[in-house]
């Protein structure tokens, strides 16, 4: 079929992008002039709640519905027309193979018919220039924290496509632990905001969890044995018939904070390391108020910043892959019609914007 005409280095583009990685389905008109124009998502949780968590062909099946009427909707609210696109981003990975096949298939098409330029975005690297899309923007370099799904790493960023892994989770990712540990104490879907609420309501210091790799000496991660030890605290609370709302209240609190001092004191060490003033924060746990506030106070006591998504851009959605993709179409970057996604997909592999 051929590749899309370049974009070359034009001085405004308006990018529609695409969002089916997972179990929202997310759509954004972005152009590089005016910003965000508009931004719609639809989020599967009521549908997959009955489940305990995401069903990957639901969830395919339900993007299948959504994404028409909801590119139909942003272009509307954003007074453009597909004639108007310069081009046309979507999700490639990570995410769900069949859920990511919806968006690719759907921009390949739309850019086909249009005879746009088409580019496959990482979810990820979404979510890192997320804080983009807030005021006041983050000037690069900084230090991203990346706290999304089943991802926890720090990267040093010194522009897009620059990134370089500073630490990882050496298994389960936060997100991870939040919702296992959420579904433990009884908790619905999605798991993590959940185990957040009950957090409010318990008492400092009431039980002892382990902060994992606290002192390592390096920044990696490892969540998994915290969830472990909350699990072996709850199954002996249970047997001693001491598990009532407020224990399961204080076991939300300490975990919460064991996640945060461990996120709070790695994201630290990396400012630390690279020398750098500034930190940004993205992904679905970035919404965490404790978090939030435990890093922009120690920011603030250093003298530097710390930036984050608005609430509405922490979770996955259309804006951040739509911005992603109108800095790397800007930069003459195009894909072929013919498409593929990466369901495991390394961010440290992007190539430089």
């Amino acid at each position: 079929m051929g590749c899309p005409p370049s974009t070359g280095h034009r001085a405004t583009m308006l990018v529609i992008g695409i969002e089916t990685s997972c179990d929202e389905t997310g759509l954004a008109v972005y152009d590089t002039a005016r910003g965000l124009l508009a931004h719609a998502l639809h989020s599967q949780v009521a549908m997959h709640t009955i489940y305990g968590g995401v069903v990957p062909e639901l969830a395919s099946r339900d993007h299948v519905r959504r994404v028409v009427p909801l590119a139909q909707r942003v272009l509307a609210d954003a007074g453009a027309t597909l004639a108007d696109l310069d081009g046309i981003a979507y999700t490639r990975g990570p995410g769900l193979a069949g859920a990511l096949l919806v968006g690719a298939s759907v921009a390949s098409a739309l850019g086909f018919a249009l005879g746009k330029p088409v580019i496959g975005v990482h979810h990820m690297e979404g979510h890192l220039l997320s804080p983009l899309l807030a005021e006041p923007k983050p000037a690069f370099p900084f230090v991203a924290l990346l706290v999304s799904g089943g991802h926890t790493q720090l990267f040093a960023v010194e522009g897009v496509g620059r990134y370089r892994l500073l630490g990882d989770t050496k298994d389960d990712a936060a997100g991870e632990a939040f919702d296992k540990t959420a579904k433990l104490l009884g908790l619905g879907y999605p798991g993590g905001p959940a185990l957040a609420r009950l957090a409010e309501e318990g008492r400092d210091g009431a039980v002892a969890l382990p902060r994992p790799m606290l002192a390592s000496g390096d920044l990696d991660m490892s969540f998994s044995g915290l969830k472990t030890a909350a699990l072996l605290l709850v199954r002996r609370e249970a047997a001693e018939g001491s598990l009532d709302d407020d224990h399961r209240a204080d076991i939300a609190r300490e975990f919460q904070h064991a996640v945060v001092d461990v996120l709070v004191a790695k994201a630290l060490a990396a400012l630390d390391a690279t020398g750098s003033p500034r930190l940004v924060v993205a992904g679905g746990v970035g919404a965490n108020r404790e978090l939030r506030a435990r890093l922009t106070a120690a920011l603030a006591r250093r003298g530097g910043q710390v930036y984050f998504p608005d609430l509405e851009f922490c979770t996955d959605n259309g804006a951040m892959i739509a911005l992603a993709g109108a800095l790397r179409l800007a930069h003459a970057e195009q894909a072929d019609y013919a498409f593929s996604v990466l369901p495991r997909w390394d961010l440290a592999t992007l190539p430089a914007g």
